[in-house]
């Protein structure tokens, strides 16, 4: 997910390195990307030719590398985000960071990921019932249990309010669409 996240780091413009190493990190939650893992994402971009480089001039006289995104570059990111099958379901992670940029993506593709995410809910949330049910759990991992499955509602809840923005955006695009037209 690393790939997906910096190459949609470039979305809104060139960036140097260290930037989309720091705004990773933000991202994450966690200390920066460390070298070893943005610097060779970046070579391998370049090598596809998913992103430019160029030299510009730092804020202390030095030079620096900016890195764009290319046209083939957002469109790989594109494809890649619209690849959403039932293992990407199973990661937070994953989903969240789709429902992130749901604005790039078609009307079908959020609804499929939003489908696949809510079936995994509820897939997890009887095994947690299950495992409540047929087990003495005993204190504490009952209450993880518990708190389990309060997040997975918490989350079941949240998926209506995404769809609900969704259908909003289309009544927003069909009358720029009636305006347009007009």
């Amino acid at each position: 997910m690393n790939d997906l996240l910096v190459l949609s780091m470039m979305l809104a413009g060139p960036k140097h390195g260290y930037q989309l190493k720091h705004e990773a990190s933000m991202i994450f939650g966690q200390q920066a990307l460390h070298n070893n893992i943005i610097y060779p994402l970046l070579r391998r971009f370049l090598d596809d030719g998913w992103v430019t480089k160029k030299e510009v001039p730092g804020e202390r006289g030095q030079t620096r590398q900016q890195y764009a995104l290319t046209a083939q570059g957002r469109r790989v990111l594109l494809e890649r985000l619209n690849q959403f099958d039932e293992s990407n379901a199973a990661s937070e992670d994953e989903f969240r960071f789709r429902a992130a940029l749901f604005e790039l993506l078609s009307p079908e593709s959020r609804e499929k990921i939003l489908s696949l995410r809510e079936s995994h809910l509820r897939a997890l949330d009887q095994r947690m019932a299950a495992l409540e049910a047929e087990m003495d759990l005993g204190k504490y991992p009952g209450e993880v249990v518990r708190q389990m499955r309060e997040h997975i509602e918490l989350e079941a809840k949240w998926i209506p309010r995404l769809r609900k923005l969704m259908k909003s955006d289309r009544k927003s695009e069909q009358k720029c669409d009636q305006r347009r037209s007009s």
